[in-house]
């Protein structure tokens, strides 16, 4: 059942950081910005201070999932996921 659940969430196996690093990549830093103007995306621009602001504000956390999912980034390579570690017995 869980696996169902998984499958349905966009975001499963994406992390936030890929999620900013994507649209950096995708947008730049400036055009980040304009689309969603929040002031760590227009001043003190990193990674790391965006990821600290948006793990703390839910309402530009949700700006930014929202315009990821509306991106089309068909040139660009898919977002890798992290290979979950192996357990050994």
């Amino acid at each position: 059942m869980s696996n169902i659940i998984n499958e349905k969430d966009p975001f499963f196996g994406i992390t936030l950081e890929m999620i900013v690093t994507r649209l950096v990549s995708h947008y730049g830093w400036d055009k980040l910005g304009e689309l969603i103007s929040v002031k760590c995306f227009k001043s003190n621009q990193s990674v790391k201070s965006s990821l600290r602001f948006l793990r703390q504000t839910p309402w530009a956390r949700e700006k930014v999932e929202k315009l990821y999912l509306n991106t089309a980034f068909k040139d660009e390579a898919p977002v890798k996921t992290p290979k979950k570690a192996v357990e050994s017995d």
